[in-house]
Order: structure tokens, then sequence, then C-alpha cells
């Protein structure tokens, strides 16, 4: 049975050591003139710059291309009010919850161009797709872009494996458990 194509972005779901992800995040800030709306599942990154919120400061963070250098991935949004979106809207000022250890597992949906990822790709490296979310879900729109495996170090994400499901069969929007190859928080990068 061909699997569903409903990509969400990164969810975060263990730790390289194989604890479970237990819901940690850090909160951020996007300022009010970014102009991109940030979804859950987005990867981010340190934008350089600061809020000051009710006397606390905080990083401002924005969505992250394919080949940046991620901080993170967002797992949540702060409500402003009761009826505030799920999602971080274009230029507006939001708090973000940000899953941010570098030693997170995620699981993402490959994408559907080129040839179709197989149980033998795991263990390469490979770019994600970024794409636009949903305004219904609040869910991001990366995929693996699964006509880029390869060894290249360089490369956004290490895939580490299928995810072993019964609902998730190999080939195209199957479900990958993979991790960021170079992340702000363990990489020896340039500042920001």
């Amino acid at each position: 049975m061909a699997n569903v194509d409903s990509p969400s972005g990164f969810s975060p779901v263990a730790h390289r050591n194989g604890a479970p992800y237990n819901g940690s995040f850090r909160v951020y800030s996007v300022a009010a003139g970014y102009g991109t709306a940030l979804m859950i599942g987005d990867a981010v990154i340190l934008a350089g710059t600061s809020q000051t919120i009710n006397g606390r400061v905080l990083s401002d963070v924005e969505r992250c291309a394919t080949a940046g250098v991620t901080c993170g991935v967002v797992v949540g949004v702060q409500p402003d009010t009761q009826d505030s979106l799920r999602y971080r809207a274009a230029s507006t000022l939001r708090l973000v919850y940000v899953a941010d250890d570098p030693d997170l597992i995620f699981e993402i949906q490959e994408g559907s161009s080129g040839t179709a990822l197989t149980a033998n790709d795991a263990g390469l490296n490979a770019d994600y797709v970024v794409a636009s979310g949903s305004t219904v879900t609040g869910l991001s729109g990366t995929m693996i872009n699964n006509a880029t495996e390869a060894t290249t170090n360089t490369l956004d994400l290490h895939l580490v494996g299928p995810v072993a499901r019964e609902d998730n069969a190999i080939g195209y929007s199957c479900k990958w458990l993979v991790t960021f190859n170079r992340h702000q928080f363990r990489n020896q990068v340039a500042g920001i």
C-alpha cells in the first residue's frame, strides 16, 4: 500500500542515546519584521538579533534554508490569545518553542522527486526541501530531498533509517528518522 503524502516537517522522537524525546524545548522570539511564516516542524536558525519581552532577553530565530546550519526545530508557538493561530504568521512578534538539542533524532517524510529512498540508503546524508506549510494545520511542508542522498558530509541531514511502522512502506512519502549534520550548538561554526 502506498504511503499517504502528508508532510509535516521535522518531529522530534528520540535522543541519539536511545532516550525518548520528553517534550523539552527552549523559548525563542521571532521579530515582527521577519516576513516569513513559521510552522510547527520548521527548522530554524539564530537570526543574530534579540527581543526583550517581559524583562527576558530572547534570541530571535528565522526559518533555516537548505544548506543552513540549524539551531533546532519549532515544536510550538506560544498563544497570544485564546484565538491565536497554531503557527507564527508572517510579520508578527511571537514566541516559539524550539527543540534545540543537537542530539535529537527527528521523523520527516521523504519527497517525491528523483528515485525513492531504499532501506540501503540508511547511513547516507541528504538535504531537505523547505516548503510552505499548512495554515489549516499549522504544520510545516518541509521534506527530505530524496534526489540528494550521498556520502557528502555537508548535506543537511544524516539518514538514520526508515521509521519501523506498519503504515510506513519504503518508497515515496516514506517517513525517515534523521539527525542534523550541522547544528549551531554542536559544530564549530562561525558566529552570527
